[in-house]
C-alpha cells in the first residue's frame, strides 16, 4: 500500500533551520505532484508548498515564500522541505501529500490522494 513518512520535525529556536524529508513508498513516485501543508492547533489544515513530477515547477503559499524550498529527489522517492528563518508561527504538524494533478500550483486538500501521518515543528519564540 502506499505509504509516506514524514521526518525531521523537532523544536527550535526562531531563526533557526530545520530540513523536512518525506519517504515514499507503493506508489509511483515520479508520476505524483507533491506538497506540504501544515496544521497548527485549532486552525485549518493549510497549504505550505507544492512541486510538480519533475521538481520543474514550485509554488508557495506567501506565508512561507523567500523562507521555504520545497524539492523532491525521484530517485531517492524522497520530498523534502528546507525551512529558514523559522517564526513562532510556523508552529504545526506538517504532512507531506501525493495527487496525480500537475503540481507546482496551489493545492487544495481535497486534491490530495495521499497523506503522510505527519511531523511535528515548534519554534520558540
Amino acid at each position: 500500500q502506499v505509504q509516506l513518512v514524514e521526518s525531521g520535525g523537532g523544536l527550535v529556536q526562531a531563526g533557526d533551520s530545520l530540513r523536512l524529508s518525506c519517504a515514499a513508498s507503493g506508489l509511483t513516485f515520479g508520476s505524483y505532484a507533491m506538497s506540504w501543508f501544515r496544521q497548527a492547533p485549532g486552525k485549518e489544515r493549510e497549504f505550505v508548498a507544492s512541486i510538480n513530477w519533475s521538481g520543474g515547477f514550485t509554488y508557495y503559499a506567501d506565508s512561507v515564500k523567500g523562507r521555504f524550498t520545497i524539492s523532491r529527489d525521484n530517485a531517492k522517492n524522497t520530498l523534502y522541505l528546507q525551512m529558514n528563518s523559522l517564526k513562532p508561527e510556523d508552529t504545526a504538524v506538517y504532512y507531506c501529500a501525493a495527487d496525480r494533478g500537475v503540481g507546482g500550483d496551489y493545492a487544495p486538500t481535497h486534491r490530495m490522494d495521499y497523506w503522510g501521518q505527519g511531523t511535528q515543528v515548534t519554534v520558540s519564540s
